[in-house]
């Protein structure tokens, strides 16, 4: 099944959708990737999940992958005596390390980390930035503080140090487990939640040893300072404006939105954009007029994805979400201006594979031309191409389905897995009876092909071919 739009749509699983029928469903209406979300649920969950997953993808007909979505090191509060307590601002408000139940003058955090980052003045975020807090004095093991704003206050909330880098190892035990667990269920994308420096992310590569495509999270503002060696190491990036959006001003968050895109798309990898995006669909069948507008904004700047959270895994509109989306995402694409957006934002590098796939580009602008086919071993040249984001298809052959499902994330490219070829004499036949079968290609029109030799090796693309399907 051919989508008829470039960008891609990333569909959170959960209570609400995570049922084989479902997974089928919100497959056919659009959704290309399915994130699963170790946050919530039981090793169980969510291998039957996965298994969903991949049955849904026989019935559609296109490969789909796994996004493993790894909790990270979520900083929570400890729990309170009563539950809930109200706080006035003005008041002392103490946090230490104690695990007796809290109270409105005081409450435990488990991890003497988040001390070693506090000093006089810093500010200190609680449950999403609804209570704001400021330090007065600090020590090793506590933190004394006066309520600046907010008034309530829960067990378990979430907090943030905006502008501090916490020293906590960026996979905790939890993340271990279930990355393990994940990789044995063999998914095709591990997502490492906040992401502080480049060190996290070699680590997990270093766990992952290419048995996944891995990401990063940039929801920590020291990650932005540290982005260019986090690049380095990650094969797709998420801007995960929820927690990012905590510890930034909110006029902050679009323009770092757009330079994370833009550095994504320079270097080739894809980018996601995350949160919020049809958020009033959890509970309503159509989105606010801003809501569209935020998705529709994301793809006017050359996002490879856009992620639905709460909104189909846990919302009454699962489906609808991804068709809605799926009908934001076509329309922008058919905005005459949208082509111009899309033009490459970077100078072509030296490297022959880049020179390649830029002639293949300018050599795909004929109106004759119906796609670009390329022949891949590890998704490097699509990845390639789509960086370039030709208006044509992409379609990407190869005979290795992890490879395939790796690409359904990336923008533009239509990938099905195909024998592996040893003569390249055989690249054109494929090429042609791919595309057609497809639909992606009618009676009398160009393909571009891109290939390399030797045949089968991995390695970048250095021939490039034109054929032509059968006229009737």
């Amino acid at each position: 099944m051919i989508r008829a739009r470039r960008a891609r749509i990333v569909a959170t699983l959960g209570p609400a959708s995570r049922e084989a029928s479902k997974v089928i469903e919100l497959a056919t209406a659009g959704a290309d990737v399915f994130r699963v979300n170790f946050s919530h649920g039981t090793h169980a969950d969510h291998a039957a999940t996965i298994a969903n997953v991949r049955a849904a993808e026989a019935a559609v007909g296109r490969p789909l992958a796994v996004l493993a979505d790894l909790q990270g090191p979520k900083i929570r509060l400890g729990e309170f005596a009563d539950r809930t307590v109200r706080l006035k601002p003005g008041q002392d408000f103490r946090l230490d390390t104690s695990h007796e139940p809290g109270d409105a003058s005081r409450v435990g955090v488990p991890l003497v980390e988040v001390f070693a980052a506090l000093a006089p003045g810093s500010d200190i975020l609680l449950d999403d930035g609804r209570v704001r807090l400021k330090v007065r004095r600090c020590g090793p093991d506590f933190a004394e503080t006066v309520v600046i704003s907010g008034d309530q206050l829960s067990d378990h909330k979430g907090l943030n140090l905006p502008g501090h880098a916490i020293p906590v190892p960026a996979l905790t035990p939890k993340d271990r487990e279930d990355l393990a667990f994940a990789l044995e269920q063999g998914v095709d994308w591990v997502a490492l939640s906040f992401v502080q420096r480049a060190s996290d992310m070699a680590e997990l590569r270093q766990i992952v040893q290419g048995r996944a495509a891995v990401l990063a999270k940039i929801e920590k503002p020291a990650a932005l300072e540290a982005l260019d060696e986090i690049l380095d190491l990650c094969e797709a990036v998420m801007v995960a404006r929820g927690d990012l959006g905590v510890e930034l001003n909110p006029e902050d968050v679009p323009v770092v939105q757009k330079a994370l895109i833009r550095a994504a798309r320079t270097r080739g990898i894809p980018v996601i954009v995350a949160t919020q995006m049809l958020e009033s669909m959890i509970h309503a069948p159509t989105p606010t007029r801003a809501e569209a507008s935020d998705v529709a904004g994301a793809v006017y700047e050359g996002a490879d994805a856009v992620m639905l959270s709460a909104e189909t895994a846990a919302g009454e509109y699962p489906v609808e979400a991804v068709t809605i989306m799926n009908r934001i995402l076509t329309r922008v694409e058919l905005d005459p201006r949208w082509p111009e957006l899309m033009a490459a934002e970077y100078p072509v590098e030296d490297a022959d594979a880049d020179a390649l796939v830029a002639a293949a580009h300018r050599a795909a602008e004929t109106a004759s031309t119906a796609c670009i086919a390329a022949f891949t071993t590890t998704g490097q040249t699509a990845l390639r191409l789509a960086r370039e984001r030709p208006l044509q298809p992409t379609l990407a052959l190869t005979p290795n389905l992890k490879t395939a499902r790796k690409l359904a994330l990336a923008w533009g490219v239509e990938t099905r897995v195909v024998p592996a070829l040893t003569d390249p004499e055989d690249l054109a036949r494929v090429a042609v009876e791919q595309a057609v079968q497809t639909g992606l290609a009618a009676p009398g029109q160009r393909i571009i092909i891109l290939a390399g030799l030797p045949m089968g090796s991995p390695g970048a693309a250095n021939i490039l071919r034109i054929a032509h399907t059968p006229r009737r």
